[in-house]
């Protein structure tokens, strides 16, 4: 069993960063061997997928993340980071981790509000 618990969000004005940390924690916590990803929910839209990094650290963005994002690990704190730059209101939401592949019995912690106004 893993659990996954983020931090790092906020209220940010637009063109503002923020950095997001996921820890992972629990009998199955290493996540060395496991893409992990970032994925996030706005209020009335369906949860997604915005970056993913693989074992070998190889990363994958969704189009609004794509130039502004960037996806972190670190294996030995079985952590993973999401750094968040040139936020606009339209990446206001609740972010979560989770390692892939996501099925119907993934694990998933509270998430971290991100709420970017002026």
């Amino acid at each position: 069993q893993v659990q996954f618990v983020e931090s790092g969000g906020g209220l940010v004005q637009p063109g503002g960063s923020l950095r997001l940390s996921c820890a992972a924690s629990g009998s199955a916590s290493n996540i060395s061997m496991y893409s992990m990803a970032w994925y996030r929910r706005a209020p009335g839209k369906q949860r997604e997928l915005v970056a993913h990094i693989s074992p070998h650290e190889s990363t994958w963005y969704g189009t609004s993340a794509k130039g502004r994002f960037t996806i972190s690990r670190d294996n030995a704190k079985n952590a993973v980071y999401l750094q968040m730059t040139n936020l606009k209101p339209e990446d206001t939401a609740l972010y979560l981790c989770t390692q892939l592949p996501v099925t119907s019995s993934t694990s998933w912690g509270q998430g971290t509000q991100v709420t970017v106004s002026s």
